[in-house]
């Protein structure tokens, strides 16, 4: 775990709710190898009710670990400040993922050069409160 994501849990969100201006929350998964729970921080947005997440890793060639992840088991654990509740995660179809790529992308504009550094697709995600 990060030293942000510590800071944030410890904290209920006082400490690290805002990372450079932004808003992050603290999501949950479990390790698709070791079972084990992992939590990192990340960048957040909101489609209505939705919290939405880019599974950027900077561009990197490979998706991040928590996102292959939640993939292999979606029932994910999130915190936004203080609160914190289970929910499901996908990745945003098609159809779909345009108008939510734009809102992440007002939120954090290096989503566009992490984009163009690399040759997948960088996931949006959508968490949604079970």
């Amino acid at each position: 775990m990060s030293d942000h994501a510590r800071r944030y849990i410890v904290s209920d969100g006082v400490d690290g709710h805002l990372w450079r201006g932004v808003p992050t929350l603290v999501i949950t998964t479990r390790g698709r190898r070791s079972g084990e729970q992992r939590r990192t921080a990340l960048i957040y947005g909101k489609d209505g009710d939705r919290y939405l997440v880019v599974a950027s890793k900077a561009g990197a060639v490979h998706h991040p670990w928590w996102y292959a992840n939640l993939v292999a088991s979606p029932e994910v654990g999130v915190q936004v400040g203080a609160e914190k509740f289970t929910a499901l995660a996908r990745s945003a179809l098609a159809e779909e993922k345009l108008r939510l790529w734009q809102i992440m992308v007002g939120i954090w504009p290096a989503y566009e050069r992490y984009q163009a550094k690399t040759k997948r697709e960088i996931p949006v995600v959508i968490l949604e409160r079970m």
